[in-house]
């Protein structure tokens, strides 16, 4: 019983769904057994759902039902129907979400029993929750699809020479067809980057080009996968990305969140992408996206933003030198981060921001004391270190952290190879810089070379740091 499904469905109910769970089973409608009601009263009494022993089939028997000997195919048999009863009242809490869907299917049940009058005034209905429904997305052209198909099923059952509605079905269709592909060429693209999976695309470079032909770049929910897609595969790839940003800036408010989070991150990613590439201004681009997604909560998922995405926009945002929006955004924010890596990931980005910002001092007595569960985060609160005690001519405790470093580094296995070889430059040329004779000019000029060819963690400042020898 531990282990059924239909305790894992009554794990992941809210106390809400519990209540409305039970006046839908105690409705004859729905269920006509005694011992269902009893095994969903046990299973949702006190802390039973929690309880191994609690759990255990003899036990449950015993209070479903009581002076009767154990019985397992009883009890299986009680199970089987209160878990079609709950499945039943789950598929229609999801169905009655969308009240559209929901009259779509009650035109269907009146055209099929020729209740014309009817039939029309939920029609009429439904064009009405249509205008006023507050998304344009694909689920509002389905919707619209799905009436039409209604009103054909209905002037075609009258068996008169009327005029059919078939050219605006089929118009409808290639709308809904063209946003749902677009957006699933969307999500492919960003799985296969992640996963490194590789996806046949089917029809999509045609709905692209048919995209152009037919002039339907005004549908909001057309418009924006098809800029988001071409950013992300196309050599003319800038201006495609600002017309995407513009579609997202005019229309965000037409789509569930989830949905406009996704569009956000799409065009996020698509200027880190270029970031990596060493083009800077997009970096204030990534900026203003995550600025501006969080200004309207779409990045804040269940009451969480990811430890990544926390890191992510403040070390944009130190980029920028955003010193004052940093410091709000942590502490209006770091309560949404999950606990259990909260303290971490908030001790590093307070640190980091001193660090930009040249308070030393504040920042040191941060790391120093900081222990990070994430190797990531070690490796660059270590960097840190590195470059203040350089700069402040503390070598003896740079050595010591140099040696250390090389050491974490050697027996890490959770820091990629890449990684090691980006750190371990550092650690080698950090040393080699503090052992230069500044007067002797060669091996000078033979370590800037070797620095500038190579993979390393924080180049740039070692070349800095090379030219002001």
């Amino acid at each position: 019983m531990q282990n059924s499904q239909l305790i894992a469905i009554f794990r992941a109910l809210s106390p809400k769904e519990i209540r409305s769970l039970r006046k839908w089973l105690l409705s004859p409608a729905h269920n006509q057994r005694e011992d269902v009601v009893r095994l969903f009263d046990y299973l949702t009494h006190s802390e039973h759902l929690d309880n191994e022993k609690s759990l255990s089939k003899e036990k449950a028997f015993t209070k479903i039902f009581p002076k009767q000997r154990y019985d397992d195919a009883l009890l299986r048999q009680a199970m089987h129907f209160l878990l079609k009863v709950v499945e039943e009242y789950l598929a229609f809490q999801d169905w009655s979400e969308d009240p559209i869907r929901l009259r779509l299917a009650l035109a269907g049940v009146y055209r099929k029993r020729k209740l014309d009058k009817v039939f029309l005034k939920t029609i009429k209905n439904i064009e009405t929750l249509q205008q006023s429904h507050p998304y344009r997305d694909e689920g509002y052209l389905r919707n619209d699809y799905l009436m039409l198909l209604e009103q054909y099923g209905y002037l075609e059952g009258k068996k008169r020479l009327v005029p059919m509605n078939l050219q605006e079905i089929s118009d409808k269709l290639d709308l809904t067809y063209c946003a749902d592909k677009l957006r699933q060429g969307c999500l492919m693209l960003a799985h296969q980057k992640v996963y490194k999976a590789q996806y046949n695309a089917g029809l999509l470079q045609e709905v692209l080009e048919y995209v152009v032909q037919q002039n339907l770049l005004e549908v909001p929910a057309i418009s924006i996968y098809y800029y988001g897609y071409q950013s992300l595969t196309s050599k003319e790839s800038e201006g495609y990305f600002y017309k995407l940003k513009e579609n997202i800036s005019k229309h965000w408010a037409l789509f569930p969140k989830e949905e406009m989070r996704d569009m956000y991150l799409m065009a996020i990613n698509y200027c880190i992408g270029r970031m990596n590439a060493g083009t800077e201004g997009f970096i204030r681009e990534a900026f203003d996206l995550y600025r501006e997604g969080f200004q309207r909560e779409l990045l804040i998922e269940n009451s969480l933003i990811s430890k990544f995405t926390f890191l992510n926009v403040i070390l944009i945002a130190l980029k920028l030198k955003e010193f004052s929006w940093v410091s709000n955004f942590i502490d209006s924010h770091q309560h949404f981060v999950e606990e259990s890596s909260r303290d971490g990931i908030v001790r590093f980005c307070r640190a980091r921001l001193h660090f930009e910002k040249g308070d030393y001092d504040l920042a040191m007595k941060i790391l120093v004391h900081a222990d990070f569960d994430d190797a990531l985060l070690r490796l660059q609160s270590k960097v840190m270190l590195v470059r203040m005690y350089y700069e402040q001519s503390e070598y003896d405790a740079l050595e010591s952290l140099l040696e250390s470093m090389r050491t974490y580094l050697n027996r890490k296995d959770m820091i990629s190879g890449q990684q090691k070889i980006l750190y371990g430059n550092l650690v080698r040329f950090t040393k080699k810089m503090i052992n230069l004779n500044p007067y002797n000019k060669e091996p000078l000029q033979k370590l800037k070379e070797e620095v500038a060819k190579v993979n390393v963690a924080e180049k740039d400042w070692l070349l800095q740091q090379l030219e002001e020898l």
